[in-house]
C-alpha cells in the first residue's frame, strides 16, 4: 500500500487547513458551510416557479425557483399560511421575486433559501424591463436591418420550431402542404411558456442550425398573455437568434404581440399561417406566373423575329447590296482623283523650285568675281620667292620692283616681272600695312572664281 501524498494547493491559494493526517470530521464541514453561506445575509431572487409542494396541514411549504434563462434553480421554504395569505395563488410558471435568507441545514448537508415574502412580477414591470431591454439591444445593432438574411425562395427543408400538438403546428403544416405539397419539414416540439421554454428552443435552434439541409427555420406559437409569450422576449434566446447563420422567422402570438424575438429575426410574420405563406411559396401561382411569363416571352421573341425581318428586308433593298462593288469602285475613283490632284500640286512645286534656283543662280553668277573678270578686270598676285602661297596685290607697298607678278584674267592667267612702282597722287601710304597676308583671300577667290567659272561653262552649254 503506497502513502498517496496529499495535492497542493493551486498557485495563489490559501494553504489548505487540513491534511490527510489531520482531516476534519463531516459535523466540521457543514458547520463551516452553514457559516460561510449565512453570511450571504438576505437576499432579492427572480425567476420562475416550476414546482409548489403545499399542503394545508404542513407547516412548512417546498417551492423550487428557476432560472428563466438558464438551466439552474433553487429549493425555497417558506411558511404555509404566507403562501396561503397570498392574494393570487403561486402556480407553475408564475414570474415571482422572493426575499429571504439562504440556509444550510447542517443535519442533512441541504442548502434552502428560507423566504419571508413573495411577490409576483407585474406585467407592466415586464414590459418596462422588456423595453429596456429592447433599447439594449438594439444599441448593439443586433436589429440592424443590414444583419437580415434573405429567404430562400423553394426551400430545400423547413425547420419547424412550436409546441407539441399545437394548434400552430397544425396551420403551418397544413398551409404549407396545401402551397407546395412536395415541401420537407422539420418539426421540433418544445415547451413555448413556462421555464423549460427558454433552454428547450434554444437547443432546437441549434439542432436545426448544425442540420445542413434545412434552409429556413419558423419559431411559431399561438396567442397568448404577456406572462405566456414572456420567454420570446429572453436575451439568451434573441441573442442566439442573433448569430444563427440559417434564416429565422418570428411567428408569435397574433398581429397586436411583438415579442423581442420579432425584431432580431430575419423574418416577422402576423401569425403562425402567415409565416407558412411567407415561407413557401405557392405552387399553383408559381405555375401561373411560369405560363405568363412563358407567354411573354415568345411574344417578345416573336415581335423581335418581326422587326429584325423587316430591318433585314430594308438592308436588301439597299443600292450597296445590289452592287456590292460599287463602295469599292468609289473609293478607287476617290483615290486615283486624290493622287492626280497630288501629281499636279508637286508639278507646279517642282516648276516653282525650278524657277527660283534659277533667278537665284543668275544673282549669284551677276555677283561672282567671274562677271568682274568677264568686263576686263583682272587679278594681280604677287608670287613670293620663298614659294610660300601668293598674295593678292591691293597695294603699291605689296609690290617691290623686280617683283615676280600673276595677272589673272577671264580665260587664264599672265606671269609677269615688275619694272617701277609708282603711287597714284593723293594716296595715303598709312592706309595699308605692308605685309598683309592675302594668301587666304587669294585661296579663296580663286577657288571661288573656279567654281564659278564651272557653273557659267555649264550654264553656256
Amino acid at each position: 500500500m503506497s502513502d498517496a501524498s496529499p495535492a497542493s494547493p493551486p498557485s495563489g491559494a490559501p494553504p489548505s487547513p487540513t491534511t490527510s493526517e489531520s482531516p476534519w470530521p463531516v459535523h466540521v464541514v457543514n458547520d463551516k458551510v452553514k457559516g460561510w453561506i449565512e453570511r450571504l445575509g438576505h437576499l432579492w431572487v427572480e425567476g420562475q416557479i416550476t414546482q409548489v409542494n403545499m399542503k394545508p396541514s404542513w407547516k412548512l411549504s417546498y417551492i423550487t425557483l428557476r432560472d428563466v434563462e438558464k438551466d439552474q434553480s433553487i429549493p425555497l421554504t417558506c411558511a404555509t399560511s404566507m403562501l396561503r395569505s397570498m392574494p393570487t395563488p403561486l402556480k407553475n410558471g408564475d414570474r415571482v421575486v422572493v426575499y429571504g435568507k439562504p440556509a444550510y441545514y447542517s443535519g442533512r448537508g441541504s442548502f434552502s433559501l428560507w423566504v419571508s415574502r413573495v411577490q409576483h412580477v407585474g406585467v407592466g414591470e415586464l414590459l418596462a424591463r422588456m423595453e429596456q431591454l429592447k433599447r439594449a439591444l438594439d444599441a448593439e445593432g443586433l436589429f440592424d436591418p443590414r444583419l437580415k438574411r434573405p429567404l430562400p425562395f423553394l426551400p430545400r427543408r423547413v425547420g419547424l420550431i412550436t409546441g407539441r400538438g399545437s394548434a400552430a403546428e397544425r396551420d403551418v403544416l397544413a398551409v404549407a402542404h396545401d402551397r407546395w405539397p412536395s415541401v420537407q419539414t422539420e418539426v421540433v416540439n418544445t415547451a413555448v411558456q413556462g421555464p423549460q421554454a427558454v433552454p428547450q428552443v434554444l437547443a432546437a435552434l441549434q439542432q436545426l442550425e448544425d442540420d445542413p439541409r434545412v434552409d429556413v427555420i419558423i419559431v411559431a406559437r399561438g396567442g397568448g398573455s404577456v406572462e405566456d409569450l414572456l420567454p420570446f422576449s429572453e436575451e439568451a434566446l434573441v441573442r442566439q437568434v442573433s448569430r444563427m447563420t440559417t434564416p429565422v422567422v418570428s411567428a408569435i402570438g397574433h398581429e397586436p404581440d411583438n415579442p423581442i424575438l420579432d425584431n432580431v429575426a430575419d423574418l416577422r410574420a402576423a401569425t403562425p399561417t402567415d409565416a407558412a405563406k411567407r415561407v413557401v411559396p405557392d405552387v399553383v401561382a408559381e405555375r401561373a406566373l411560369v405560363t405568363e411569363l412563358r407567354a411573354r416571352a415568345g411574344g417578345a421573341l416573336r415581335s423581335w423575329v418581326a422587326n429584325e425581318q423587316r430591318g433585314l428586308s430594308t438592308v436588301r433593298s439597299r443600292p450597296v447590296l445590289a452592287d456590292p462593288l460599287l463602295p469599292f469602285r468609289r473609293q478607287q475613283e476617290l483615290v486615283s482623283e486624290a493622287r492626280q490632284r497630288n501629281d499636279r500640286a508637286l508639278g507646279i512645286t517642282i516648276r516653282d523650285m525650278r524657277s527660283r534656283i534659277a533667278s537665284l543662280k543668275a544673282q549669284v553668277n551677276a555677283l561672282g568675281p567671274s562677271q568682274t573678270l568677264r568686263r576686263g578686270y583682272s587679278v594681280v598676285q604677287v608670287l613670293p620667292r620663298d614659294h610660300t602661297p601668293p598674295q593678292v596685290v591691293t597695294s603699291v607697298d605689296d609690290v617691290s620692283p623686280g617683283s615676280q607678278l600673276r595677272i589673272r584674267v577671264l580665260d587664264g592667267s599672265v606671269t609677269a616681272a615688275a619694272m617701277a612702282v609708282q603711287r597714284a597722287e593723293g594716296s595715303d601710304p598709312r592706309a595699308h600695312t605692308p605685309g598683309t597676308d592675302h594668301s587666304t583671300d587669294e585661296n579663296t577667290d580663286e577657288n571661288t572664281d573656279e567654281n564659278t567659272d564651272r557653273k557659267d561653262t555649264t550654264s553656256d552649254e
